[in-house]
């Protein structure tokens, strides 16, 4: 049986992008994967990742990225898979009680559970939808087991 998880207030609510646990990547420090994973879709608007990052809720900094012009780099389809799998290693390396938390889930699979989302989710219909943030956190998960 599948792991799903959606909401913060889940059981399993701290593998949302949305939970509050805050990441350090390169020197800078993100309130959440959400807060950084918007802000590196602008790497050529410093002024918007700023926002971005001292944005009060991963909500808001999700509006700052969308509202337009919002003009991603061309290849951000292909790096944001990369980018997210960044976000998910610091966030899980940096935090021992969520490590141990999603080692705890052993070799389930992990599905984020959200009608809204069908490519970082399933599409709110489990079995379908690409699953990419349950499949990252899966590779995450193996890697933190290998090092154990």
């Amino acid at each position: 049986m599948p792991i799903l998880f959606s909401k913060v207030s889940d059981r399993y609510g701290c593998f949302s992008n949305f939970s509050r646990h805050h990441i350090v990547v390169d020197g800078k420090r993100w309130r959440t994967v959400e807060h950084y994973f918007q802000a590196m879709k602008f790497p050529h608007e410093p002024d918007r990742q700023k926002r971005i990052q001292q944005a009060s809720t991963p909500k808001e900094a999700k509006r700052i990225a969308w509202k337009k012009p919002a003009r991603v780099p061309k290849e951000w389809d292909r790096m944001r898979l990369q980018i997210m799998l960044t976000a998910l290693r610091a966030k899980f390396e940096q935090h021992a009680e969520l490590r141990e938390t999603l080692l705890s889930t052993e070799s389930e699979t992990l599905v984020e559970h959200t009608p809204r989302d069908s490519y970082w989710g399933d599409g709110g219909r489990p079995g379908r939808g690409a699953n990419k943030l349950g499949i990252l956190l899966m590779q995450v998960r193996d890697e933190l087991r290998r090092d154990d």
